[in-house]
């Protein structure tokens, strides 16, 4: 019998997270990133970890959540790009929606153009709204596609022709027509639905940095030949390697969806479904709302690019443990957006790095242990974490400790505002969700921020320093499918939303199968975009029947907007996501390597007595602690401020509840 061994990776901007499970023990790793070759933190940890090599009768599965993509968009590192549209329309991606990022800039910085003209192509192929022929593709016009293509020599091919999700026919002979070695993106396989600037745009995306993740996943899967290789996608599920390079836009959110995952799986676990998290690494910060699902959006922007895939909805700010601070031209201190990364990284790191960041002010009050970082495996420099703290000090007249901990305010009130933007922006009280941290640096800032959002309820998941890695072993394979079916929804029949369902469903549940799912664990959830005749924007809606949508769109609008109107509704596009279910991974306690002795304390500036260090590890169900605390573990450090106590579940997870003072009580 096969032995099944379960490896979820994480690639941050800081370190590569690695989560390892055989039977029902879990393991966890750390290694520096290696941006420039992301493949090599990979085959380190895996050489860490003795897999190697694996016995005959082994299996090793890995889940990889990977930013090639992200960060060759955002680096504008992508591919030479060639744009193909029918005649007139080549410039639809350089005028987008002609709107403004800043509304009274009236002499806004100029913006390159996704596509230089040059390179954006025309030809023929035109439908009409109806999906009948306006204009022929000719041979002629796919004669001069190629003479074009030869010449400009790009090494991807986005092809968008209007209107091509009612008939992909003219797209197809295109395809088949480019040189071979060329890669090539279909906006009716991409994202089959209306709106051709948005279509556009994702097409060119998946052109842009497909061959770049295509090859990176040929490199990585060459260097770990004995794995079956799958990839996180931004919406929550995951793909096999050999298909993702294909679509390589869906994979924008890669890191933060396993987070995600992760989460869910967290708060299912413990019962609690409604959850506002925040994912604080050492780069950024990835702040979302779970509740009951992940939710996901086709609004999404990666840059100043619409990304009108389905992902996970979350707000990124560049808060994290590796924020540099600095102090602006009125003398005003500041924290990021800039990262020092993984190479040098903090001062503290002892690495070359010179520039003061969140991590080492963490590190001078205390709240961090030199000497057991990451399980003790790294050390951690408080003497230069100082010297890079001490201009800073001077310039503000302030002691190095008293500028440690502005700090950590700045970084929290940075925080604390995407927080809102996710809650409070769209209508929801906070104070009615339980906040949820994870990432390498989250559990030091989790007491302060639940308290700037008045929560009361927080929770540290057990492998919360690595939950994105754990997130890719528990989500789901999947599929998100979607297909324009624009109509008032009075006159269009239950018959023709289900048949469009089944249809979008059947290619699913190919797909799935074809990756090994067994058809006894793939379910699909259909819904539908909605929204009031005569809109611009729609609102997604789960599928039963017409009268359950159209109340259900009612009361969504209200809820976001305040509002509900007496017009008729449009359904715009019918979705499935089509899913195969997820390992049922066991919580368990991870194996103790650095037990600490439980009377350890630790001197924390701001707090007149020393507070004690407790080993999570040692920890077991029922357990409860009175702040001030830390409790330490190989991957993360949860700070338990005063005012908090903290419960440990069936599950490992550290709730956290903040006390009630008597005048609250009463």
């Amino acid at each position: 019998m096969t032995k099944a061994i379960y490896l979820g990776i994480d690639t941050g901007g800081t370190f590569t997270d690695f989560v390892l499970l055989c039977d029902t023990t879990l393991q966890v790793h750390k290694v520096l990133s290696t941006p420039a070759a992301p493949e090599q933190a990979i085959l380190q940890g895996i050489h860490d970890l003795g897999l190697d090599h694996l016995e005959s009768d082994e299996t090793l599965f890995i889940v990889h959540g990977s930013t090639v993509a992200t960060n060759a968009l955002l680096e504008g590192k992508g591919v030479t790009t060639a744009y193909i549209t029918n005649h007139g329309l080549g410039d639809v991606l350089t005028i987008g929606r002609q709107t403004r990022r800043e509304l009274y800039n009236l002499q806004p910085e100029p913006v390159s153009p996704p596509v230089p003209r040059e390179f954006c192509l025309e030809t023929g192929g035109r439908l009409s709204a109806e999906g009948e022929t306006i204009e022929p593709l000719t041979a002629n016009d796919l004669e001069k596609l190629v003479k074009q293509l030869q010449k400009l020599q790009p090494r991807a091919v986005a092809i968008n022709l209007l209107f091509s999700y009612l008939n992909d026919e003219a797209e197809h002979r295109i395809a088949a027509a480019i040189p071979k070695g060329i890669f090539v993106s279909r906006s009716s396989e991409v994202l089959p639905e209306y709106k051709e600037y948005e279509r556009g745009i994702a097409t060119w995306l998946n052109a842009y940095v497909g061959p770049l993740v295509d090859g990176y996943l040929k490199r990585l899967t060459a260097g770990i030949a004995h794995a079956k290789i799958s990839v996180m996608q931004s919406s929550g599920g995951t793909i096999a390697a050999k298909h993702a390079g294909q679509q390589a836009v869906n994979m924008l959110l890669s890191g933060p969806a396993g987070g995600m995952a992760g989460a869910k799986y967290m708060g299912d676990a413990t019962g609690r479904s409604r959850l506002l998290t925040f994912d604080m690494g050492g780069t950024s910060t990835d702040v979302a709302l779970i509740d009951g699902d992940l939710q996901l959006t086709t609004e999404g922007k990666i840059a100043h690019y619409p990304v009108a895939v389905p992902m996970v909805d979350m707000h990124t700010i560049g808060a994290g443990g590796g924020s540099i601070v600095w102090i602006d031209a009125g003398g005003m201190l500041q924290v990021g957006p800039e990262s020092t990364g993984a190479a040098p990284g903090p001062a503290c790191y002892g690495k070359g790095g010179s520039q003061a960041t969140v991590t080492d002010a963490n590190l001078i009050l205390g709240r961090l242990r030199a000497d057991a970082f990451l399980g003790g495996d790294m050390s951690l420099d408080s003497t230069t974490a100082k010297n890079a703290l001490e201009p800073i000090a001077s310039a503000l007249h302030k002691t190095i400790e008293a500028t440690a901990e502005g700090i950590i305010r700045i970084a929290n009130e940075h925080m604390a505002q995407a927080l809102r933007v996710m809650s409070v922006q769209r209508g929801i009280d906070p104070r009615d969700l339980t906040l949820t941290s994870f990432g390498g640096a989250g559990g030091l800032h989790v007491c302060a921020l639940a308290e700037a959002l008045g929560m009361t309820q927080a929770m540290v998941p057990i492998h919360a320093g690595v939950l994105s890695a754990f997130g890719m072993l528990v989500a789901p394979h999947s599929r998100q499918l979607s297909h324009s079916l624009t109509n008032s929804l009075n006159s269009t029949s239950t018959t023709q939303i289900e048949n469009e369902i089944k249809r979008l469903a059947a290619d699913g549940q190919s797909a799935l199968t074809e990756e090994g799912n067994s058809q006894t664990t793939i379910y699909a959830e259909p819904s539908v975009d909605l929204r009031y005749q005569g809109q611009s924007y729609f609102l997604n809606i789960p599928w039963q029947d017409k009268a359950d949508v159209s109340e259900r769109f009612h009361q969504r609008h209200q809820q976001l907007y305040g509002h509900r109107l007496e017009l008729p509704l449009e359904i715009v596009n019918v979705r499935v996501a089509v899913k195969a279910k997820a390992n049922n991974v066991a919580l368990t306690k991870m194996k103790v390597t650095n037990t600490q002795p439980a009377s350890q304390m630790a001197e924390l500036y701001g707090i007149n007595m020393p507070v004690p260090i407790i080993e999570r590890e040692s920890l077991n169900s029922g357990d409860k602690i009175i702040g001030p605390a830390l409790i330490t573990e190989t991957v993360s450090t949860t700070y338990l401020a005063v005012g908090w106590e903290c419960s440990v579940s069936s599950e490992q997870t550290l709730l956290l509840e903040k006390i009630k003072t008597d005048k609250e009580s009463s």
